[in-house]
């Protein structure tokens, strides 16, 4: 599975401010953004859990071949079992979720359950981060933007609540694509910002660079 633009942002983006000692990623493909997350942090437990096989091999694989290996730990299993079986509550957690909602599909079932929301329904991640979420914690997404106000609504209902927004457009004329949002258990006024992300083919705007230049070898 390549590297897509939405873990990049969301690696970059997720705050760090209350310096976690534990992290949290809810999906994690191939481990691309907790391995962002453990060079950005001195987190100390930095958790992953993956169902599909070959994304989990590959997660391990990236993990232990990086400089945080001993911080870094994928768990093979889905939400539901690991949110039943774990009993640790994390500082911060991220989830780059399938979120495909569209009526088609395509003849790559693998595929299909990266990028489905029905492999991962939103009202099970919300209830399953819930749990998982330490009292003072953070909660951070990437969703489309057709799904931000109706996330936010759900997320309400387990107490959850949106404090700061990065709405994402690819270009400047376009329409926005994806929402970043964070969470936590306390309600306050919701900070919401926009990114851009290019002006021309490859042609990246400042905002972006500046956001993402850390993990790019060539920005």
């Amino acid at each position: 599975m390549k590297i897509g633009t939405d873990s990049v942002l969301l690696g970059a983006w997720a705050s760090l401010e209350s310096n976690p000692f534990s992290i949290l990623d809810i999906g994690a493909g191939t481990g691309i953004i907790a391995l962002m997350l453990a060079q950005r942090s001195y987190a100390e437990l930095i958790d992953a859990v993956e169902i599909d096989d070959s994304a989990y091999e590959q997660c391990v694989d990236n993990f232990e071949q990086s400089p945080w290996g001993d911080r870094l730990f994928c768990y093979h299993a889905s939400l539901e079992e690991f949110a039943d079986e774990i009993e640790d509550k994390y500082d911060l957690i991220i989830s780059n979720p399938p979120f495909y909602s569209e009526d088609y599909k395509t003849e790559n079932n693998q595929r299909d359950i990266a990028r489905f929301q029905d492999a991962m329904p939103f009202n099970h991640l919300i209830e399953s981060v819930s749990k998982l979420l330490s009292e003072n914690g953070i909660f951070s997404i990437i969703i489309p933007f057709k799904e931000e106000a109706s996330f936010i609504k759900l997320a309400s209902g387990f107490d959850l609540f949106a404090n700061r927004i990065l709405q994402v457009k690819g270009h400047p004329t376009s329409e926005i694509k994806r929402s970043l949002i964070e969470f936590s258990f306390r309600e306050s006024d919701i900070k919401t910002d926009v990114l851009i992300i290019e002006t021309g083919r490859h042609q990246y705007t400042q905002d972006y660079i500046n956001l993402t230049k850390d993990f790019y070898l060539k920005m």
